[in-house]
Formats: C-alpha cells, structure tokens, sequence
C-alpha cells in the first residue's frame, strides 16, 4: 500500500528561533494537504527560544522535535536523525530562514512523480547568496510572513536571484543533468530526494565537523547512484538574509574538499581545491577540457561507502 504522507521535510536548526518561525509559517500555507506532508526538525542543541517557536505551530503542522545535545557543528548529525524518522516517500530539505513558496512541496513531489527514475531536485532560492553583500536591500523587500507575495514581487522586478543562476543560465533550459559533475549544484538550502535512496547511499557524513559541504558530499553519492539533477524553478522559496562571514565559509569549503578528495580518490576531487580558477560555476567547463574518462566523474556505488 502507498504511504498516505508523501513527504518528510527536514529542516536543521540552531540558535536560530526567529529564521525557524518564519520557515514553518510559510510550511502552513503549502498547496499540499497538510496531512500529505510531516516536518522534522533536527535540533542541534538550540539555548534560545527555538522550542517554543515550534510548539506555536504544532497544531498547524504534523511537526517533530527532534532535538540533540549541542557537540560542535552537527547539521549532517541533525539531519540523519530527521531521515531516520521520515515516514514520507520524499524528503525535502531546506534550512531555517528558507521561506517556502505555498506551491514548493507540490512541485518536489510532482517532479519525484514524472521522473522515470531516481531524480536529486534542487529547488529555486530567491535571495540566497554567498557574502551576505545585499542584506539590508533584500531585508526592505522581504516580508517574512509572506512568502507568495514577496517571491512574486522579487521574480517580477528582477531582483536577487539565485546566486546559481550564473551556472543554470549556462545551459539551455537549466538543463544540466549530463553534465560530469551536476552535484556541485545540490546544496541543501531547497533540495529533494527520495527517502529510499537517501538510506541506501548513507545519508549525509558525520565526519564533516565544519559547517556546511556535507551536501556536496551527498549529492555526489546520489550522482554514482544514478540520480538525475533536475533543477525545478516551480519548488522556489526566499532565503531570509541573515549574517555571513565569506572568508570563513571558504576556509570551511577547503576542509570539506580535502575531506572529499581523501574519501573518493576520484580524479575530479581535486579540481576543488583550485579556487578562485576552478569554481563550483565553471568546474563542469574544465573537466572536459582536461579530458578526464567518464568513470572518473561517477565512481562505483561501493566506492563511495
């Protein structure tokens, strides 16, 4: 029998009480019916006032607190105990202060249906950049209890994409999917995959103590397990701007590649350390040119557990 709850979305969290309220706000206006979807929260520890922000909503929301002790940087740890809890076929996952679009798990789950086979959506962020450069615009622009209207107005103004839209805009119809390295878009601020293929291939990595990169490093074991990259403008969502610290998120990025290059032995895996030349927006460019075979892009399943 089909599972009735067909999505699990799994949302991240700590110290950041005021960015979780505004992300499940914009979870009790979905398109989709609310007993087709459940929320879990993997709860990192938080001392604010992170749990009563979600016992504002638990009777607005199938919702789950899953909370664990704070031992450093723990958002892959957070994460798996969310997926371990999922009952849904799909799971979303997005990061506090994301504001969904009310039509944002529909579309997930409407691009998991059409797809004959396994597919790794990465949804549309307005507002997500990498410096925090234009926050204080983006903040006059964003209503944070209004995720419709101020996607809307963002998208008809033409004002603060998705910081990846320089990699989509690349291809024709954001087709990227045969591309050697698709993953290095799949970064888990709005992304999807089924529930079923997330366990087979591990989940994310604990080992990676920095924050962030355990998404890259997952998206790449669902590249060698045969998912599809698919980019679905219709999942969209607005990243509420919050405090970045550029430099320290790319020594972060350093560790996470040495992590990767050390666990995959693949080719391409040092490529990542080259930056500012190679960069996750021209990486997919400078494969090819160094004529790299195709098993060096998509290791064997058993390779990358």
């Amino acid at each position: 029998m089909a599972n009735s709850r067909r999505c699990s979305v799994v949302i991240p969290t700590y110290n950041r009480a005021e960015l979780l309220g505004y992300t499940l706000e914009s979870l009790t206006r979905q398109t989709l019916a609310v007993d087709r979807f459940e929320v879990l929260i993997g709860d990192d520890g938080s001392t604010d006032h992170t749990r009563s922000v979600i016992d504002r909503y638990r009777d607005r929301v199938q919702l789950r607190h899953l909370y664990q002790e704070h031992d450093g940087v723990g958002a892959a740890r957070a994460r798996n105990a969310c997926i371990r809890e999922a009952t849904g076929d799909v799971c979303v996952m997005i990061d506090s202060g994301v504001m969904a679009h009310s039509g944002m798990l529909a579309a997930h789950l409407a691009t998991h249906d059409s797809a004959p086979g396994p597919v790794a959506v990465i949804g549309y962020v307005y507002g997500f950049d990498l410096d925090g450069e234009y926050r204080s615009d983006l903040e006059k622009l964003i209503d944070p209890w209004d995720a419709d209207g101020t996607i809307e107005r963002l998208a008809s103004q033409g004002d603060h994409p998705d910081v990846r839209d320089e990699f989509y805009l690349r291809y024709d119809n954001d087709d990227f999917a045969d591309l050697p390295a698709p993953w290095i878009m799949y970064w888990t601020c709005n992304v999807s995959a089924r529930t079923s293929q997330l366990h087979d291939v591990g989940m994310f990595d604990e080992g990676f103590r920095t924050l962030g990169g355990e998404d890259l490093d997952l998206g790449y074991r669902l590249h060698c397990d045969d998912a599809r990259f698919v980019l679905d403008r219709a999942a969209s969502s607005v990243h509420y701007p919050h405090p970045k610290d550029f430099s320290q998120n790319l020594t972060n990025a350093m560790v996470t590649y040495q992590r990767m290059i050390e666990k995959y032995r693949s080719p391409v895996m040092p490529l990542l350390m080259a930056v500012p030349t190679i960069h996750p927006f021209n990486i997919n460019d400078v494969i090819p040119v160094l004529d790299l075979p195709p098993e060096a892009t998509r290791m064997d399943r058993k390779q990358t557990r």
